[in-house]
């Protein structure tokens, strides 16, 4: 097999032919594809199905904490899980750039079965094509992922009172790509929160009612938030003194100037719960889970921070990303 890819391995023929069975079938294994024919026959489950599709251009390729293969299964896996469903069936699409070293390659496709084998979903059916040395910046992927709905979420009965949880730390996979991308040296273990949460969520849903979830990814918190708000009677209320942060994020927070209200992540969800279910939701997210806010009858429609000062701040939506390119 070539060290690099060539443009003769999205021909169809022999070299893709090599390409997909001694690379791609031979890593994916039991979470890959039975057949190599042109679709999966699948069993269609009982119940409503839930269908998303997301595409990944994150740079660099590989970072601290994951690489696009992590991301690429963990994102669509979490797409799927914050709705309610359980993921079963992923596809992936490949876009190689030639020149691209197999080695890389390799390593992003290890990491890819290992995801799926964590969240315990199987890769169906896929495609692979290529383009010329510089136009493909190494390699772009597309999951698009098939769940059945087994927890419907109650968000027409939220009300004032309920709870924000958030599953762990904020903004640690925007700021990992932006010391990365940026190149500064961080003198502490910053990584990516890359990961699948749909058996965390499932733990949750099993045990209590959830009336709204959602992986704050692009637009991080803040956005998420403005989303649920928006059009609605009532607001969100956070408290900063509540949000919990790494120290390196909070550190990197104070040196720059930036809001992680508003980085990415890519292994949180944020729920609503009612108060009565919150310290059971917590104990069952565990680790650095924590209620961040309420929902309040006044301020509707907005989202408003509580500051450590006792002062309030109206958070709106993101309107630029100062790092594109974060999935």
């Amino acid at each position: 097999m070539e060290q690099k890819i060539i443009l003769g391995h999205g021909s169809g023929g022999r070299l893709t032919q090599e390409l997909v069975r001694d690379l791609f079938c031979k890593h994916l294994g039991e979470v890959g594809p039975s057949s190599l024919d042109d679709g999966a026959v699948l069993d269609f489950p009982e119940g409503k199905l839930v269908y998303t599709t997301d595409s990944y251009v994150v740079s660099p390729l590989e970072f601290p904490g994951g690489d696009i293969g992590t991301l690429c299964v963990a994102g669509t896996v979490n797409d799927l899980a914050v709705m309610g469903a359980k993921p079963l069936w992923l596809s992936l699409g490949v876009i190689l750039e030639a020149g691209l070293p197999f080695r890389t390659l390799e390593k992003i496709v290890q990491s890819i079965a290992r995801t799926a084998q964590k969240a315990g979903v199987q890769i169906v059916c896929g495609d692979t094509k290529v383009v010329e040395h510089g136009k493909g910046d190494g390699i772009y992927i597309n999951t698009s992922g098939i769940g059945v709905l087994t927890k419907p979420l109650a968000e027409d009965s939220i009300e004032p009172g309920d709870k924000i949880l958030i599953s762990g730390t904020i903004g640690d996979h925007g700021m990992t790509l932006l010391t990365m991308r940026k190149g500064f040296e961080v003198d502490a273990d910053l990584k990516s929160d890359c990961a699948p949460l749909n058996h965390l969520i499932e733990k949750v849903t099993s045990a209590i009612e959830v009336k709204w979830m959602r992986d704050p990814t692009r637009g991080g918190v803040a956005t998420a938030l403005n989303e649920l708000t928006d059009g609605n009677g009532w607001g969100i209320l956070l408290q900063e003194a509540d949000l919990p942060f790494s120290e390196p994020v909070r550190g990197l927070e104070e040196l720059l100037g930036l809001d992680p209200l508003y980085s990415a992540n890519e292994g949180k969800v944020l729920m609503v719960v009612s108060a009565a279910d919150a310290k059971q939701a917590l104990e069952l997210l565990g680790g650095e889970a924590a209620v961040i806010g309420e929902v309040t009858a006044e301020h509707a429609g907005k989202l408003v921070l509580n500051t450590t000062m006792n002062t309030l701040r109206t958070l709106g939506v993101l309107t630029s990303d100062p790092l594109p390119r974060i999935c």
